[in-house]
């Protein structure tokens, strides 16, 4: 299995290459990974694709909720912590 940073990097490659998986990646993210990786993202599970532009920047925030020590080591390991 793929780790969260190997996917997040295919995925922003594939998307700089490819329009038309650009905009798909954007409408369905999890339809898409699903089609990429085989992976199917639980439905209380929300993935949002931000498109970063010349003026704007998107930085991502790991959860406040308290984590366990399993999932503080997955973070670490460049893992995400719901699995994927």
């Amino acid at each position: 299995m793929k780790s969260a940073e190997e996917i997040r990097v295919h995925l922003t490659e594939k998307a700089v290459e490819d329009s038309e998986f650009r905009s798909r990646l954007v409408s369905d993210p999890k339809g898409v990974m699903h089609e990429e990786f085989g992976i199917t993202i639980p439905d209380n599970i929300e993935i949002q694709v931000h498109e970063s532009d010349m003026q704007t920047v998107h930085l991502a925030l790991p959860p406040q909720a308290q984590l366990n020590e399993e999932q503080l080591e997955a973070i670490s390991a460049g893992l995400c912590c719901c699995g994927l």
